[in-house]
């Protein structure tokens, strides 16, 4: 039977964190609050878990989850070719709402989607998501609602949303207010000139990145041009239009 356990309560916290190391190691799934919304935890290294997380959201492999990890470390662990505005960038912002899209070490023996080889990652500040990260390692999370629904800030709403199809549920209070972290994907930095690119504004502005990595950041596009009232006379050699972008948008 599914449970809330209130972690401001020792006995519950504790009993909680046993359950919840109990349900992620048979691959089940576990709610927990994190620094930006709560999140439906599953072990990164099980495919059946990661499946199961997300049938619970009704998503479908292509959009695989982000995971969270303890520490810097662990990304290293998991990501090849870091370039050092990343690394400028989660020294200054993890643990916190800052999740990083990497190329995933090739080596690795997991199955989150259709990833195409990266990697999503974020060490978030919440004491609890850290303390059961630092048994558990790697979790693939993902909001704690149903695809398309708004993001869970308390545990009562995940529960409303997903019930037994989560085995344990960590009540860490508000969590967050809804607001998502900040995506900054990193893959094609080798390939298009040293920028990183955020694919999804959060918590963390624009601003406050540009502050740390400056020209690193990709510019912002424009504003579209105005039509011209009359055909251009050299109508024939106008840009294409440009291709849509994958925005790699994770919860």
């Amino acid at each position: 039977m599914t449970r809330i356990y209130n972690c401001s309560v020792e006995a519950d916290y504790a009993a909680g964190m046993r359950m919840a190391l109990s349900a992620i190691g048979r691959s089940a799934l576990v709610v927990i609050p994190t620094d930006t919304v709560y999140g439906i935890a599953a072990d990164a290294f099980s495919p059946g878990a990661v499946q199961n997380l997300l049938d619970a959201k009704g998503r479908d492999r292509t959009s695989p989850p982000p995971v969270l990890i303890p520490g810097v470390s662990t990304m290293d662990a998991l990501a090849i070719d870091i370039p050092q505005p990343v690394r400028d960038l989660v020294a200054e912002f993890w643990p916190g709402g800052l999740t990083v899209i990497l190329n995933a070490q090739p080596s690795l023996v997991w199955d989150l989607g259709e990833t195409r080889g990266t990697v999503a990652l974020r060490m978030p500040s919440n004491p609890v998501a850290l303390d059961i990260l630092k048994e558990t390692g790697p979790l693939a999370v993902s909001s704690a609602n149903l695809s398309g629904q708004p993001a869970a800030v308390d545990a009562q709403a995940a529960e409303a949303a997903l019930g037994d199809k989560v085995a344990v549920y960590l009540d860490g209070g508000v969590s967050g207010e809804g607001a998502a972290s900040t995506i900054v994907d990193a893959t094609a930095f080798e390939s298009n000139g040293g920028m990183l690119h955020i694919v999804r504004h959060g918590v963390i502005s624009r601003a406050a990145i540009e502050a740390v990595i400056g020209e690193a950041l990709e510019p912002e596009p424009g504003p579209p041009a105005a039509p011209s009232p009359e055909p251009s006379l050299d109508a024939e050699t106008a840009a294409a239009p440009a291709p849509d972008v994958d925005s790699n948008g994770r919860d």
